[in-house]
């Protein structure tokens, strides 16, 4: 094989398959590779360790792999996963399979069996024992969008189309690996990956039918959807609204997705749950222009978001609906570099401002109610901060807070697996070590895994930590027929010293009961550069006004 040149750089002829495919994952921007080393992966593994430009990342267990991943990919735009066949895959597919729904590209590798056993059809481990090799392939492809078994004559052309598949859809695929195919060379050749384009027709109607939609309405607004940062396309939404002037809200799951320091920002928009002031510009809209925009539970408050189709606009990844009518073939990053231009410059009406979360209730041995917590936890944000939640009650407080330039918010609002956020927040500060990664979680999802905190540690990151202990799933008693029933109680850590236990030298640590307690924690916290991990702990139905919203509404349906 002569030297193969992919996306205008050349690779030596003597590329072996891991190699081939390690070598595309760095152009995409990987560094690390998260995973837990097992014997069928150990070609991969031992690959990654000889390159002096990946790092390979060793997680506790293989869901927390993929977690740290998802919290990775979502910084950098892209992310790797290594795991051997059988208990490891499928250890990790929970986490895989949050990321297809949150379209948060994940390439999977995954070390099989040579193809000699194979054929056999022996019974080796790591198998059910029925000489067959190709279940956990079939159990993953549900998950993911694309899915290979390599040989070194379709090694080129499969990664290279898992490459498009991931691209493309914005979600995790699926590469396994024989462990004797692992080593040897690629054989073939293959072209560049070409990015997809919009069909020109298609898009001018496309950008016409928006144009005059927005022009003709007396009152439009943007709601800015999680697809735009999953894209990359931050930037290209910002010009659009800088230069349009319209104003902009942003649902759960798109919190932060833009800028909250912009003056186009008015506040969260919730449905029936929103700010009235919101709710009634959204909803009264002549036109509201969604882009990348998921109309989830969540999103929508319970589905009682009132978004009238006939009025709304969405542009998605490769699709575009303006009123009833479909434009095909249309993406969302041509639609948005079109409307720079062509969008009419509006004149600031009278628009809600966005509020913050107010001054802090509570001070010296007051106990910590949500009054005294959330504003606090505002407050102690910075520019650029990533900060990332976990789905509980403690997202549904930070939800109206108002982030600082440049901040992002990261929280696994349509999965909503528990436990996600710790590893996440693991790979956020991994793919971002210049930026502070701030995690907020509660107690219930941290025991899942806590044990990820010693990874920060022995990786160098320095985050900062909150976990919020009101002793049990607070977020499961607002949400079931009786909350005080035992299944919603845990085992009582001591959270605060479990830095140390991980190994943890050099961290802050404390344990805050009090606002005069949690005021010294955060501003010890705050003013020096190392890693921090602070026990905030409250009574046990402490909930912030939208947990308390959607308590109620639980509570209803309940009644006989």
């Amino acid at each position: 094989m002569s030297a193969t040149s992919i996306l205008g750089q050349t690779e030596p002829a003597t590329l072996t398959t891991t190699q081939y495919v390690l070598s595309r994952l760095r152009r995409l921007g990987v560094r690390d590779v998260f995973g837990v080393p097992g014997d069928f992966a150990f070609p991969i593994t031992d690959a990654i360790c000889a390159d002096e430009n990946l790092r390979f990342i060793g997680t506790c267990n293989e869901l927390n792999a993929a977690y740290a991943a998802d919290g990775y990919a979502r910084i950098r735009g892209v992310a790797a996963i290594s795991t051997t066949f059988g208990p490891g895959e499928l250890g990790a597919l929970p986490g895989i399979a949050g990321t297809y729904a949150e379209h948060v590209p994940i390439f999977h590798i995954v070390g099989q069996p040579n193809r000699a056993t194979k054929r056999s059809r022996a019974i080796v481990h790591h198998t059910l024992g029925d000489g067959e090799f190709d279940h956990f392939h079939q159990m993953a492809s549900p998950a993911v969008c694309a899915h290979a078994v390599i040989t070194p004559e379709n090694c080129i052309a499969e990664t290279e189309r898992l490459i498009a598949a991931l691209l493309y859809h914005r979600r995790p695929v699926y590469m396994a690996l024989p462990t004797d195919v692992a080593n040897i060379p690629v054989i073939g050749a293959a072209g560049p990956t070409e990015e997809p384009s919009s069909d020109p027709t298609s898009l001018e109607r496309a950008v016409e039918a928006i144009v005059e939609a927005v022009s003709r309405a007396n009152s439009a607004c943007i709601l800015p959807g999680v697809l735009v940062a999953r894209l990359g396309l931050r930037g290209a939404l910002t010009a659009v609204v800088n230069a349009s002037g319209l104003p902009f809200a942003t649902m759960m799951m798109d919190k932060a997705v833009l800028d909250e320091s912009n003056p186009n920002y008015v506040g969260m928009y919730d449905g029936g749950w929103s700010n009235p002031e919101v709710r009634d510009l959204v909803e009264g809209a002549d036109r509201v222009l969604g882009v990348g925009a998921m109309a989830s539970d969540f999103n929508t408050a319970a589905f009682t978001a009132k978004l009238d189709p006939s009025r709304t606009i969405n542009v998605m990844h490769h699709r575009t609906r303006v009123g009833r009518d479909w434009y095909e073939d249309v993406e969302m990053g041509d639609v948005l570099a079109a409307l720079v231009d062509r969008l009419p410059r509006r004149t600031p009406l009278a628009r809600p401002k966005p509020t913050n979360l107010g001054e802090p209730q509570g001070q010296g041995e007051d106990r910590i109610t949500a009054e005294a917590l959330y504003p606090r936890w505002e407050r102690f944000l910075r520019p650029d901060d990533v900060v990332v939640s976990e789905s509980g009650t403690n997202v549904l407080g930070l939800a109206a807070a108002r982030l600082p330039e440049g901040a992002t918010f990261h929280n696994q609002t349509l999965w909503g697996a528990i436990g996600w956020a710790t590893p996440a927040a693991l790979g956020t500060s991994l793919a971002a070590p210049d930026r502070r990664t701030v995690l907020i979680t509660g107690e219930g999802s941290h025991q899942m895994t806590a044990q990820e905190v010693g990874q920060f540690h022995r990786f160098g990151a320095k985050p900062i930590i909150f976990v919020l202990n009101n002793s049990g799933y607070l977020i499961e008693r607002l949400l079931c027929e009786e909350p005080d029933v035992y299944y919603n109680d845990l085992a009582p850590w001591n959270y605060h010293l479990l830095p140390q236990a991980l190994g943890c030298e050099g961290w802050y640590t404390a344990r805050a009961t009090t606002c005069g307690e949690l005021d010294a924690a955060l501003a010890r916290a705050q003013a020096h550069d190392t890693a921090a991990y602070i026990e905030v702990v409250t009574d046990k139905y402490v909930a912030p006004p939208l947990a308390m919203q959607m308590h109620a509404a639980t509570q209803s349906l309940y009644k006989r």
